[in-house]
């Protein structure tokens, strides 16, 4: 171990009888292995510098690493066989290079969503549906060695006087916290995962997310250089979506990515990403969403990308939109395009400029051409539901007119959504533009028709 190996070495003698949790690690108590895997960490603290490797992302560093520990595990008196002793020292490994428990859950491709309540409780969802993982936390203490390694690593803190945090991991998956005193029973921890390997129009097809006609719809759109909101609740797949239409754009135009915790993957070699910043212990030096989207009017782009509009922002959105900043793309929280119309005139009275309503509608209908609402079912699957264009102003009131349409029409006994994709027969005004720019989409496209998916 060269440098970082010290001298001292003793086994590992922890008494198998102490009882504590359900839970079981192979055909040990939870509590057990807990106990276990502390004490390996100690005596390995007795022998490597833990400081010193931690910052060392190298194999062979880990290669060492693993041999002490494999060598202290040799040496437990309490019985395990061969594939505990294993699992143990990967664990272990984990602990010291890695995130700990968490770990394996990050290694698995399959979970969407990892959900910590406290240090006895996790949760994960596969394929739209939660589960509880067999794993846990020695105590909360130790959760939030975790939770501080995560943190510190973006630059963010979490203690008392900062309670919550958003923060993200080195792979793009997003980060939540909220510890006490906000959170009574612990510090919760939620973890937004996204794919190592990006979701493609593919994936959407094969998952019955959306038709063909709508997808080519919304090709068109993007690079005809319309303005594009995508709509959707909480895991609806809002952001993933908006992965899939970016790559539409062309490479060579400039695109300015905001966003309050990045995430967005986009392909393209010309992409300026910004994200915001948080206050610093004193209180200061916060740099908001709304600022960031001012400055990006400065930096020359073509396109405007907002991950999220949520506050004030979306008036300066607006703005960009109505300015020559045509093709840009955000997303909102709403359950429906109708509400995604209201919440953005209520977010945009939020810079407080007494603007009258009438004006900030007339921003919207002039800015947006189209609202994509996106849903996830209670199988976990995820679907376009409408498709809906922006037409302009009636009187005072924002006119909308939808193109496709997925309509819910039961369960299966299997538990699946069963429901049908339906183009309303309605031509959208925005086909003179796509037809402009050199994309024809066949008349049959918005013929009245309906796809059954079951």
């Amino acid at each position: 171990m060269g440098d970082f190996t010290q001298t001292t070495t003793r086994p590992v003698s922890i008494n198998p009888l102490i009882s504590g949790e359900t839970k079981k690690r192979g055909g040990l108590d939870f509590r057990v292995y807990q106990e276990l895997k502390t004490g390996i960490h100690r005596d390995l603290l007795n022998q490597v510098d833990l400081e010193k490797v931690a910052t060392q992302r190298d194999d062979r560093t880990r290669r060492q690493v693993f041999a002490v520990i494999q060598e202290l595990v040799s040496d437990l008196k309490t019985p395990l066989s061969a594939p505990e002793k294993e699992r143990l020292s990967l664990e272990v490994l984990d602990e010291v290079f890695g995130l700990g428990p968490l770990e394996p859950l990050l290694q698995d491709p399959t979970i969407s969503d990892i959900l910590v309540n406290g240090a006895k409780e996790v949760y994960v969802e596969r394929a739209g549906m939660l589960e509880e993982a067999n794993i846990g936390f020695k105590d909360n203490a130790h959760l939030m060695h975790i939770i501080d390694k995560i943190v510190s690593a973006v630059g963010r803190r979490v203690d008392e006087s900062s309670p919550m945090v958003d923060a993200r991991l080195a792979d793009g998956s997003r980060i939540n916290v909220i510890i006490p005193p906000l959170a009574i029973d612990g510090p919760h921890l939620s973890i937004r995962r996204f794919g190592h390997i990006p979701i493609t129009e593919d994936d959407l097809m094969s998952n019955q997310t959306l038709t063909q006609p709508m997808l080519e719809l919304l090709k068109g759109a993007v690079r005809s250089r319309l303005n594009i909101v995508i709509s959707g609740g909480t895991g609806a797949g809002k952001t993933t979506f908006l992965n899939v239409l970016s790559g539409y754009i062309s490479d060579k135009e400039r695109i300015v990515t905001i966003e309050d915790s990045c995430e967005l993957q986009l392909k393209q070699r010309h992409v300026v990403r910004l994200e915001c910043r948080p206050a610093n212990v004193e209180g200061k030096g916060a740099v908001m969403q709304r600022q960031l989207v001012i400055n990006s009017l400065r930096m020359r782009p073509n396109r405007i990308i907002v991950g999220e509009v949520r506050s004030e922002e979306a008036l300066d959105m607006l703005q960009a939109m109505n300015t020559g900043h045509d093709g840009s793309l955000t997303t909102i929280h709403a359950n429906s395009p109708r509400d995604a119309i209201a919440r953005m005139e209520t977010m945009a009275m939020m810079a407080n400029l007494n603007l009258p309503e009438k004006a900030v509608r007339k921003q919207i209908a002039s800015a947006i051409t189209i609202v994509v609402q996106v849903a996830r079912f209670n199988d976990g699957t995820r679907r376009v539901t409408h498709i809906t264009e922006i037409t302009g102003m009636e009187d005072d009131v924002v006119s909308m007119q939808d193109v496709f349409l997925f309509e819910k029409q039961g369960v299966s006994p299997d538990g699946r959504t069963l429901g049908t994709f339906t183009a309303t027969g309605i031509r959208p005004k925005f086909a003179d533009k796509l037809q402009a720019s050199g994309i024809s989409l066949p008349a049959n496209f918005f013929e009245q028709s309906v796809d059954l998916w079951r």
